[in-house]
């Protein structure tokens, strides 16, 4: 059923005091997973970050792409590989991750944002993500693996970011950096958003993806849980309820908090207008990470 027009006015004067709070403040959100699937959910989520745009909030975009990158790998006979949620990338595999993510993600977001009346634009990761490539790492209790082409951000230009920003558009950035000699690096998007977000001083830092958030049974959404701080966070991973690909996400959280972001949410990108409920509404969706 509808709701009628006094329900809706309602609704707008419920997010006011948020709107009030947050207008001009800076959001950091990292958009993936099965949330970028599904045209629609893309659809509504793009048009939930004008809204930010619309009512004052600085909304920074970094997106993933992994679901397509497999995709494209094993269409070129290629087996994809992880290791503590993070892809072992070789040369072959470094250049399907740029083609998809800087020549075809980064591109359509913004061009969706833009039919919907919104100013985006694209920024490829190697032009403000300096990196290094990341340590072998250690499979089961003994193996290391060598990653590749796979790196940690070391350093943010900001410049170029703040700078869309001022001209008021949402710049919406690849997962991708560059080292000292120039090689592309596969950043994990989580690890990424995270240290983008403490590089900006961003007031929330909220993950967008296709988990309604921290749950301490990973199958019962029942056991969702609301609000955690950086003590629980350790438990949790003590006790393997984190686990898997839910670690860089944690781990870029912790990192960002550690740089003055204030919140961090974990909030399931498929559910409608999840963005707005987190941000609107004095309940949430999610689960909150504070320090």
């Amino acid at each position: 059923m509808a709701q009628s027009p006094i329900h809706r006015a309602e609704a707008l004067i419920e997010a006011l005091p948020f709107i009030q709070k947050f207008r001009g403040q800076l959001f950091v959100i990292k958009y993936g997973g099965s949330a970028m699937e599904d045209e629609q959910v893309v659809e509504r989520f793009l048009r939930d970050v004008i809204f930010l745009e619309a009512v004052g909030i600085n909304p920074v975009v970094i997106h993933g792409g992994g679901k397509a990158i497999t995709q494209r790998m094993r269409d070129a006979g290629l087996k994809p590989r992880f290791v503590n949620g993070l892809r072992v990338t070789d040369e072959q595999s470094i250049r399907i991750v740029e083609t998809v993510l800087d020549g075809e993600i980064n591109p359509a977001i913004v061009k969706f944002m833009q039919s919907f009346g919104g100013k985006a634009v694209g920024i490829h990761g190697k032009d403000v993500l300096i990196g290094k490539k990341l340590p072998p790492q250690t499979e089961g209790k003994t193996t290391e693996i060598d990653m590749g082409f796979v790196g940690e951000v070391t350093d943010v230009k900001t410049a170029v970011i703040e700078r869309a920003i001022a001209a008021d558009c949402v710049p919406v950035i690849s997962p991708l950096a560059r080292d000292a000699s120039g090689h592309a690096l596969n950043i994990n998007a989580d690890m990424a958003a995270g240290t983008v977000a403490g590089h900006l001083h961003a007031a929330k830092f909220i993950y967008l993806s296709d988990v309604p958030g921290i749950m301490r049974v990973p199958a019962d959404k029942d056991s969702l849980i609301p609000s955690v701080t950086r003590e629980e966070i350790e438990q949790l991973r003590e006790d393997e309820i984190i686990t898997g690909g839910m670690i860089p996400k944690v781990e870029s959280a912790l990192h960002a908090l550690s740089q003055g972001v204030e919140k961090v949410h974990f909030i399931d990108g498929r559910s409608p207008h999840s963005l707005l409920l987190e941000i609107f509404t004095s309940t949430g969706v999610g689960t909150e990470i504070v320090a």
